[in-house]
């Protein structure tokens, strides 16, 4: 169905641009924690056969004027070896995007309503109508990135880069997928554990502050003038700060505070030091890096709250965050993300990405309920990804699977319960 060619490159046209887990400065920062990283060029092009038969069946989306039987794309690839070098994995991050473009949401919803004044008379392309496409895109990907692997890969994990803005079209199209892998006989398998969060909300930052302000929940927007009210402050600091190393150290009292009060893991504090400090050691060097910042939320002088934050041209995301068992009455973390935000606007990113938050949390009776409400409030528009999905290279793929899923099982279940949570 496809004609794919991938070449190994050196550098990014676009290092600052789309997902930040595609670009070289977190590979690179990655490559630093475990990983290898490599990046290539795809060119993918779909075959004349398959051409002719969407022109035979009358597809708008087979338009040979928009070169739309052609993609090209940079694609970063992280590696990682286990069981001292015996097999390794790849990953491949909030990628690919699907090959068609999508019709516009609004579009959609206008023909499937039946509006009478919508001029949309074209076929509607949507995720669920190109999983036969995408499926074989996927397999056709892996197979030539195979060549360019360790001998010893097991398996390809995508996370692809497609978006859905309910669970029911994510749970339609993932069903296709799995679908036409059977009928197909494609190597391609829905894995039990995702690597990136799923879901997500997204706030609008292309609009005014007044806009942002006036979109979030009437409460958030009283949370964010008492904590200023009040008196916290909230300070930002960049990896080239002279008091950097006693701030860091503060952030990371806080996350053990935080993870003893809500069960989660966190990394070392090496970790988040190399990532504050790599960022502004390369936007010195003159490189188009995301800026990594540190916020701080203090109130008389005692620090209460902070997150993370990394901005790159294209979206900003709140990567981790951290507060105190005291004065959370003074809603320092409604003032940390609105300040955050604002920031993220005048760096000319197009979006904030609160992250990663349960869709079933929307129900008071979850156990994320709260944290569903703290991050769905602030305006934004819910998200929903597909997941991780696995294209398997080695029989051993079924030992590894069943391995990755009694660890999650046990950490997240049994661990969880006998800590009391």
């Amino acid at each position: 169905m496809f004609d794919i060619k991938v070449t190994p490159i050196a550098e990014s046209k676009k290092p600052n641009e789309g997902s930040f887990l595609q670009t070289p400065f977190w590979c690179s920062f990655k490559q630093r924690h475990g990983w290898s990283y490599s990046r290539f060029l795809v060119e993918a092009e779909l075959n004349s056969e398959y051409q002719k038969m969407l022109e035979d069946e009358g597809c708008s989306r087979a338009s040979a004027a928009d070169n739309i039987y052609k993609k090209t794309f940079e694609l970063a690839i992280l590696n990682r070896s286990f069981a001292k070098g015996i097999f390794n994995i790849c990953y491949i991050p909030l990628a690919p995007a699907l090959f068609f473009k999508c019709t516009d949401q609004k579009e959609i919803d206008a023909a499937l309503e039946g509006d009478e004044n919508s001029v949309f008379k074209e076929e509607l392309v949507t995720p669920e109508t190109q999983t036969i496409e995408f499926a074989h895109f996927i397999k056709e990907l892996s197979l030539q990135l195979k060549k360019e692997l360790p001998a010893n890969t097991i398996l390809i994990r995508y996370d692809p880069d497609i978006t859905f803005y309910n669970t029911e079209d994510r749970d339609l199209f993932n069903y296709g997928l799995r679908t036409v892998a059977f009928a197909d006989k494609i190597k391609l398998k829905k894995s039990k554990v995702d690597i990136q969060p799923p879901d997500s909300t997204l706030v609008d930052l292309t609009c005014s502050e007044d806009e942002m302000l006036s979109r979030m929940h009437a409460k958030w927007r009283y949370n964010i003038r008492l904590s200023e009210k009040k008196g916290v402050i909230v300070k930002k600091y960049l990896g080239n700060d002279m008091n950097l190393s006693e701030k860091l150290d503060k952030f990371y009292e806080l996350t053990k505070e935080t993870n003893a009060r809500d069960g989660n893991a966190r990394h070392a504090l090496s970790y988040y030091k190399d990532l504050i400090i790599s960022s502004i050691k390369e936007i010195e060097e003159g490189k188009d890096s995301p800026l990594v910042s540190l916020y701080i939320a203090e109130h008389e002088g005692e620090e209460i709250a902070s997150i993370m934050t990394l901005f790159t041209k294209t979206e900003s995301i709140y990567l981790y965050g951290a507060s105190s068992n005291k004065k959370r009455n003074l809603m320092p973390n409604h003032l940390l993300q609105w300040t955050a935000m604002k920031d993220a606007k005048a760096y000319g990113s197009s979006y904030y990405d609160m992250y990663g938050m349960p869709p079933e949390g929307k129900d008071e009776k979850h156990p994320m309920h709260g944290l569903y409400m703290f991050k769905a409030n602030f305006g934004g528009q819910n998200i929903h990804r597909t997941g991780s999905w696995d294209y398997p290279l080695k029989a051993v793929y079924g030992l590894y699977k069943m391995a990755e899923v009694t660890r999650a099982w046990w950490h997240k279940k049994v661990i969880k319960k006998l800590k009391g949570r």
